[in-house]
């Protein structure tokens, strides 16, 4: 099971600066992006519409030096999109900060789930 794809467990939201944020929502699209080869394939596969995950590309597009995806023309043997070297340090950046930021409190979450009482009495 990929890191953001947990039901439980730590779910990282960064804020680079006001109004700029990744959570595990962008990173799952980026990931999806990268996997299938397709911004229409990845809102499909995390049951969103292309209008919304077209809409969240943009949005990232436009917080950085440069895009994050790039997308080809569609038609005919054509269309697609895939990750830029920029998107894939920005994945893998997040990705890298959900897995220290687990680690951190990963002795305190299984203290506090001791505490949980047994739901099935």
């Amino acid at each position: 099971m990929k890191a953001g794809n947990k039901k439980t467990g730590v779910r990282l939201r960064v804020v680079l600066v006001p109004g700029v944020a990744l959570g595990p929502g962008k990173a799952d699209l980026l990931e999806a992006i990268a996997e299938t080869g397709s911004i229409s394939a990845a809102g499909r596969r995390m049951t969103m519409s292309y209008k919304r995950a077209w809409s969240l590309v943009n949005e990232m597009n436009g917080w950085f030096a440069g895009p994050l995806v790039e997308t080809g023309k569609g038609g005919a043997g054509g269309g697609g999109a895939q990750l830029t070297a920029l998107g894939e340090r920005v994945r893998e950046a997040y990705r890298r900060m959900e897995q220290a930021a687990s680690a951190a409190v990963e002795a305190d979450i299984a203290a506090l789930r001791a505490e949980i009482s047994d739901m099935s009495k």
